[in-house]
Parts: structure tokens; C-alpha cells; sequence
């Protein structure tokens, strides 16, 4: 077990799937912004696979779902349409609301000094 692994309270080699709290944090989500759009992320060497969702106006948020089917069944059960990462890539939106968050963070430091 590694330095890490312990740190997180993890066996090494384990890795955390989606859970209830997961789909739940995902719904509640998706109920409190408007034009939500769903993007499956594969399974990498660090993390399961995701779901990520991202709103009319780039706003974000992704959490760990046990698999593509999953992704899709929620999508399905909420309305709303569910894009593979791998072949549509990521949102344009999305880039810029984060390259906006990045600039007000500027600013806002700035602001302090």
C-alpha cells in the first residue's frame, strides 16, 4: 500500500465507482440548471469512468458512474442527451465559462492587494 493509498484510506489497486451519492449529487445538479447536457469520460489508469455535465452556460460538474451504460440510463432517465467525450469531444462553453471563472479569480486576487 502506498504512501497515497493510505493517506485516502484505500487499498492499492482499488479504485471508487460510482455510488448513490454520485447519481444523487448528479440529479440534484441537473434539477437546479438549465440546458444540461451529459459527456461520458472512459475509464483512465486514475479514475473510473465519469459523467460529466455541463449546463446552457458552461457551468460544470462530473462524478464517478459505474460505467457507459450507467451514464446513459441516467441521461435517458432524466431527458437529456448524453454525448461520448471520445468522439464529440468537450463543449466549447465549457472552455470558456472556465477560462472566465480563471479571469474573475484574477481579478478578485488582484482586488485584495
Amino acid at each position: 500500500m502506498g504512501l497515497l493509498d493510505r493517506l485516502r484510506g484505500r487499498r492499492a489497486g482499488t479504485t471508487r465507482t460510482g455510488g448513490r451519492e454520485d447519481e444523487a449529487h448528479l440529479r440534484e445538479w441537473f434539477a437546479a440548471h438549465e440546458g444540461v447536457e451529459g459527456f461520458v469520460e472512459p475509464r483512465t489508469a486514475v479514475t473510473e469512468t465519469t459523467m460529466l455535465l455541463v449546463d446552457k452556460d458552461g457551468a460544470w460538474t462530473r462524478r464517478r458512474v459505474t460505467g457507459p451504460d450507467a451514464a446513459r440510463k441516467l441521461g435517458k432517465s432524466l431527458r437529456m442527451p448524453v454525448y461520448d467525450t471520445q468522439l464529440m469531444g468537450y463543449p466549447q462553453r465549457m472552455r470558456d465559462h472556465d477560462a472566465r471563472e480563471r479571469i474573475r479569480g484574477e481579478r478578485a486576487r488582484r482586488d485584495r492587494l
